[in-house]
């Protein structure tokens, strides 16, 4: 059982480092195409590049499973949040929404969003 469980530690670690090559050469020639043309920027080297693919990795997908917890994960917690509210909550916190940002708040598919009050 341990061969089996060792050969496919090595086999993850061959698909990791082969997608790491492959999406630095695929920025290093996107960036060198593009970036020097359009914005007047340095060409770079792959390892700027695999530099760069990291980066994003760390900033906008995070190391978790499906590249962190990402915007269904926000999405399926304030749906589990909205339906423990009670009506008054909801309303006040569409309210605070309103306030803050000019939208109607949070309202489940099921549920109407009330319009802003005329004054």
């Amino acid at each position: 059982m341990n061969s089996h469980r060792a050969l496919h530690v090595v086999k993850v670690m061959a698909i990791v480092l082969v997608a790491f090559v492959v999406f630095g050469f695929v920025t290093m020639e996107l960036w060198n195409w593009l970036m020097p043309a359009i914005f007047g920027l340095r060409m770079i080297t792959f390892t700027q590049a695999v530099g760069l693919v990291l980066l994003g990795k760390i900033l906008f997908g995070g190391f978790g499973p499906r590249g962190g917890r990402g915007p269904r994960g926000w999405r399926r917690r304030m749906e589990e949040r909205w339906a423990q509210m009670s009506p008054e909550e909801r309303e006040r916190m569409r309210a605070g929404m309103r306030g803050r940002w000019g939208c109607g708040g949070f309202a489940s598919p099921s549920e109407p969003v009330s319009a802003p009050k005329q004054s």
